[in-house]
């Protein structure tokens, strides 16, 4: 029988372009790749994939007008799932956009990126949102199973004004350095996430996806 990853479909994430890397990932395999819309998808999903792009604020209020909050905070009690780009965000407790409170599943706040006076090594202003390739350095020290088979240090892609400040920094997997070094992933028992998107990073990225799938915590 088919295992299933559950990718949580509330109307605001890359939805078709992380689907389409999962299934990539699981292809000659026995997982089974599913967009999860309604509260039972994600409730019969193996594992649950949360992703998110744009406001949280819209993010959060479509998780709940879909009915998928309850299932999500369920499923995550007993089952491995992993946020990515504002799904990672809305783990936490707030949000400074707009006020949002997040679902508080890891400690801490998401802040605005604050780049007033910066400048890059050429000279230019940092820019808003961040987009593009930047390199991830893994948590010193303590390596996640999730890094496997990727070399510190890869390059990831990013598009983001936001990142996630968690209240133990135990709880940051890895950071990255745009105007000063962020928390760029954020793991905790059965959960991990990233700010950056798998999908649109090459080979590292499926292979993230694919240690997913294998991950057992």
């Amino acid at each position: 029988m088919a295992r299933r990853v559950g990718v949580v479909d509330h109307g605001m994430g890359n939805l078709r372009s992380v689907a389409q890397a999962v299934k990539h990932v699981a292809a000659g395999t026995d997982w089974e790749v599913v967009i999860a819309s309604r509260p039972e998808q994600v409730a019969s999903a193996d594992r649950v994939v949360l992703p998110g792009q744009g406001a949280m604020r819209d993010c959060m209020r479509e998780l709940e007008t879909t009915g998928l909050k309850p299932a999500v905070l369920e499923a995550v009690r007993r089952k491995p799932l992993m946020g990515v780009c504002v799904g990672m965000q809305m783990l936490l407790d707030h949000s400074e956009e707009q006020d949002t409170p997040g679902l508080g599943l890891i400690p801490g706040r998401v802040v605005r990126f604050r780049l007033e006076g910066r400048f890059q090594s050429d000279g230019s202003h940092f820019k808003l949102p961040q987009m593009g390739w930047n390199q991830v350095r893994q948590r010193p020290g303590a390596s996640h199973p999730m890094w496997r088979d990727v070399p510190d240090e890869s390059y990831f892609y990013f598009l983001h004004s936001y990142y996630a400040i968690p209240s133990d920094e135990c709880h940051s997997a890895a950071d990255s350095d745009y105007g000063g070094r962020f928390t760029c992933a954020v793991a905790r028992d059965n959960i991990f996430a990233t700010q950056f998107h798998p999908e649109k990073s090459a080979t590292h990225g499926l292979t993230l996806y694919r240690n997913f799938l294998a991950w057992t915590p």
